[in-house]
């Protein structure tokens, strides 16, 4: 994997989520190769061979956050901030010890379990807030959609002990993917950990974006049978499918009193 310093770029931008106002990637680009990641639509390198730093992350976000009342910063919108490199590079957690010093909290968004690495870090920032991103329960499917990641139930068992420690975890069902992702395993293995789940179908409207493309060729390839119906769903929103599994989901979240962001 090359690492190389990005060109001029803020660290600090805006964030259209709702609850924040900006958003840090302490890294251009992402490792974790999910295949049906909107913001490989954007990539200006190839990530599988090519991840971008700061030059000074520190010092040029000390300055970006000059006049900015503490606040909560958003980590994980265009790449995860927990990818394989941060191990060695430890952008992540420069940026984290900036804000701790100077009063913000973060809120993250992540597949690795590397966040456990930061506990005493989070563990002083007021309020805040660390969530996994999960989509498959078989390890096959996720390997094939989400090369470089590690097992959904390894990132399950650091979200539980990070609630052990006293932060505040939540959790992204995303993508759902008709008649592969498996909703409901995945909310009981989920919903013991978190304190507020969201759940997203695959959201993908352009035929000819890199992230479609890349989901086309692992349907043809390796669900031959399921890709035309699979297809229908994803390119349909009024689709049978996504209403048939809302109501499911509506019934189960009263049920068993979850806290569910249901976007289908």
């Amino acid at each position: 994997m090359k690492l190389s310093i990005c060109s001029e770029r803020p660290v600090l931008t805006r964030c259209s989520l709702p609850g924040h106002n900006f958003q840090i990637d302490p890294y251009v680009g992402c490792a974790h190769l999910c295949r049906y990641c909107y913001a490989l639509n954007q990539a200006e390198t190839d990530w599988q061979n090519h991840i971008q730093k700061h030059r000074d992350i520190t010092g040029q976000l000390a300055r970006e956050l000059n006049g900015i009342q503490p606040q909560r910063i958003y980590l994980g919108y265009f790449s995860d901030p927990y990818q394989p490199c941060e191990a060695m590079c430890l952008e992540t957690r420069k940026v984290l010890s900036l804000l701790l010093e100077k009063d913000f909290t973060a809120s993250i968004l992540t597949k690795s379990d590397l966040f456990l690495r930061d506990l005493d870090l989070l563990g002083q920032m007021p309020e805040a807030s660390v969530g996994i991103s999960v989509a498959f329960t078989n390890e096959r499917q996720r390997k094939l959609f989400e090369a470089n990641t590690i097992p959904t139930k390894t990132r399950v068992r650091a979200l539980a002990e990070l609630k052990k420690a006293g932060i505040r975890t939540t959790a992204l069902l995303c993508p759902v993917i008709p008649l592969i992702t498996r909703v409901r395993p995945l909310l009981n293995l989920l919903a013991e950990n978190t304190e507020k789940i969201w759940i997203y179908e695959l959201g993908i409207t352009d035929r000819q974006t890199i992230n479609r493309v890349n989901c086309a060729t692992i349907l043809k390839n390796y669900f031959p049978n399921k890709k035309n119906a699979i297809e229908e769903a994803v390119w349909d929103r009024n689709h049978p499918f996504w209403g048939s599994l809302k109501e499911e989901l509506l019934l189960y979240k009263n049920k068993k009193r979850l806290n569910l962001e249901i976007h289908l």
